[in-house]
């Protein structure tokens, strides 16, 4: 979903996928062999590996992997191997400008034309009536000029180019805008490259070393990193693969992707610990919280009551009440994740592959399922 080749590869899914079927909201606890057999099923799917962790409200640790490490080998998938996480770091840049507005550096009212004068102007475009709340919500109307692929050739001729924030800004800025500001949401990737210009204007560093200096570090989430200038992910990892029958999955982990709108990498257990300080009140204060989690209607077709808040989603549970994610989608990786209101339950899956057939929408519904159980158990 950070493309537009991404966005017509999971159409099928966005478009067709079922919401998940109610159940009794009385459940018994999930297992490791519950664990297992739902990664299990993603691997007879198709997937190449899948790893997954689940915290239970119980504070028990499920981990579970299934499938290979590389295509083609009996290589085991690392349980808590690197991953790259992509759209799922918008939910930690979102945290850093909600901690600046905490203490009063920027407020959500702000427009880009304060803060960053001239940036955003020309051709319908206006800063001035681009708020940091749209920008984080997705609601800013402007173009989306990150990069997107229309064939696997083109993804293998241009994974390496690099880009920096500004190029990219400065490209949407020459489109006209595709709606006025707050009137629509739409996914956009640009608005989050426009707050990590943000973010560096008003603390003079940049966004990940934010990130870094204000929850990785105090959290301990000593296996998130910045992807950086680096292509390639840190080892140990699965490869990651798109998989577009009838060719053999092509192997797409190495590239460039080092910006906000999805540039870190980590694991399933540095994700679960984030999600749940985060939902836990750990790293906002309770007004600013409150604020992500006003939410406008997003991707409403698909899961039926979803909404967008900032940097954030909510989802319904089969067993009631909403759990709270952010999924990210990247040639190779897909992450979806969920955590429960309270911030004591977690889940995150990472799949080493995405699909192009028919099977997009299983893959989805299987990892939504999974998701749903084990935030719904006991």
């Amino acid at each position: 979903m950070r493309n537009a080749y991404r966005a017509a590869l999971l159409s099928a899914i966005i478009l067709t996928a079922a919401a998940v079927p109610a159940e009794a909201a009385v459940k018994p606890a999930y297992s490791q062999a519950d664990l297992h057999k739902d990664v299990t099923a993603l691997k007879d799917l198709g997937v190449v590996g899948v790893q997954a962790r689940v915290v239970t409200g119980g504070g028990r640790n499920l981990v579970a992997t299934a499938g290979t490490a590389k295509y083609g080998t009996r290589k085991p998938v690392p349980a808590n191997g690197y991953a790259r996480i992509a759209s799922t770091t918008k939910t930690f840049v979102a945290t850093v400008v909600l901690q600046l507005v905490a203490e009063g550096k920027i407020s959500l009212d702000d427009t880009v034309e304060e803060i960053l004068p001239g940036v955003v102007q020309g051709n319908g475009n206006d800063g001035g009536k681009i708020t940091v709340r749209m920008l984080l919500q997705h609601t800013s109307g402007l173009y989306d000029a990150y990069p997107g692929y229309g064939s696997i050739e083109d993804i293998l001729a241009h994974r390496f180019d690099r880009f920096t924030e500004a190029e990219i800004v400065a490209k949407a800025v020459k489109e006209k805008p595709l709606s006025e500001p707050g009137a629509k949401w739409r996914y956009n990737n640009t608005g989050y490259l426009l707050l990590s210009m943000v973010i560096e204007k008003v603390t003079g560093r940049a966004w990940h070393k934010e990130v870094s200096a204000r929850i990785s570090r105090p959290l301990g989430l000593g296996r998130t990193l910045w992807a950086g200038r680096s292509n390639q992910v840190p080892k140990p990892h699965a490869r990651g693969y798109l998989l577009l029958p009838p060719a053999a999955p092509v192997d797409l982990t190495d590239k460039f992707d080092g910006d906000a709108a999805g540039g870190l990498i980590s694991t399933t257990g540095d994700v679960g610990r984030f999600l749940r300080a985060l939902l836990g009140g750990e790293l906002v204060p309770a007004a600013q919280l409150a604020e992500m989690k006003k939410g406008v209607p997003a991707w409403e077709d698909t899961w039926p009551g979803s909404r967008y808040g900032l940097g954030i989603s909510s989802r319904p549970l089969s067993c009631g009440g909403a759990y709270w994610n952010h999924g990210g989608d990247d040639y190779g990786f897909k992450t979806r994740t969920g955590v429960s209101a309270d911030g004591r339950r977690s889940a995150v899956v990472v799949m080493t592959t995405q699909i192009g057939d028919e099977r997009a929408m299983k893959q989805e519904k299987l990892a939504a399922e999974l998701i749903d159980r084990a935030l719904c158990a006991r």
